[in-house]
C-alpha cells in the first residue's frame, strides 16, 4: 500500500498574511471576508491575520514578496478582482500577476495563494464572491461556484497541513 499525503483543514495555528487588491473593493472586500471567516472558524486568532490593502492586483505580487521576506508568516493569500474590459489590459494583468505569485511560491516554498478573480464580467464576479459556501471542483451536479475568497484560505491551511507532514531531507 502506498503512502498517501494529504492536507486537511480544520484546528490550525500558523500566521497569515492577507494582501487585498482595493480595486474593485465591493468584490475584493467580499473575498478578503471570507477568507478571515475561514481563518478565524479553523482556530486561527485574529491577532495572527494580518491584512495589507493594495492599490491594484498588479501590486499584489510586490507586496507579496516583501512579506514572504519578513519570514513572520506561514502562508500567504492574495485576493483580488480583475473584470475584462473593453481592451487586452486585464490579460495582462492577469498574466504577470499569476505568474508572479506562482514563481514567488515555488522559489520560496511557502503557500502563496492566488484568489485573484479573472472574471468576464461583473455579475461573474459578484457570483465568485458570494456568502454561500462552494462545492470542490465543477464535476458535481449540485456545484456551486461560493467565496473564493474562502476557498482560498481552505487552500492555505490545507497546504500548511500537507506541507508540515512532507518528511524533510536527511541530508546534512
Amino acid at each position: 500500500m502506498p503512502n498517501v499525503f494529504e492536507g486537511r483543514t480544520g484546528e490550525a495555528q500558523g500566521r497569515f498574511a492577507i494582501v487585498v487588491s482595493r480595486f474593485n473593493e465591493s468584490i475584493t472586500s467580499r473575498l478578503a471576508d471570507g477568507a478571515i471567516e475561514t481563518l478565524k472558524n479553523n482556530g486561527i486568532a485574529d491577532d495572527e491575520i494580518d491584512v495589507f490593502w493594495v492599490p491594484g492586483a498588479f501590486e499584489i505580487p510586490t507586496v507579496a514578496s516583501r512579506l514572504v521576506d519578513a519570514g513572520i508568516y506561514d502562508a500567504l493569500l492574495c485576493l483580488g478582482a480583475v473584470i475584462k474590459g473593453e481592451t487586452s489590459h486585464d490579460e495582462h494583468i492577469n498574466r504577470a500577476v499569476s505568474l508572479a505569485l506562482a514563481q514567488l511560491g515555488l522559489d520560496t516554498g511557502l503557500p502563496v495563494l492566488f484568489g485573484v478573480l479573472t472574471c468576464n464580467t461583473l455579475e461573474q464576479a459578484i457570483a465568485r464572491s458570494g456568502g454561500e459556501a462552494g462545492t470542490r471542483g465543477k464535476d458535481r451536479p449540485d456545484s456551486r461556484i461560493g467565496n473564493k475568497g474562502a476557498q482560498c484560505a481552505e487552500a492555505a491551511l490545507e497546504m500548511l497541513d500537507l506541507l508540515r507532514k512532507i518528511p524533510e531531507s536527511e541530508d546534512p
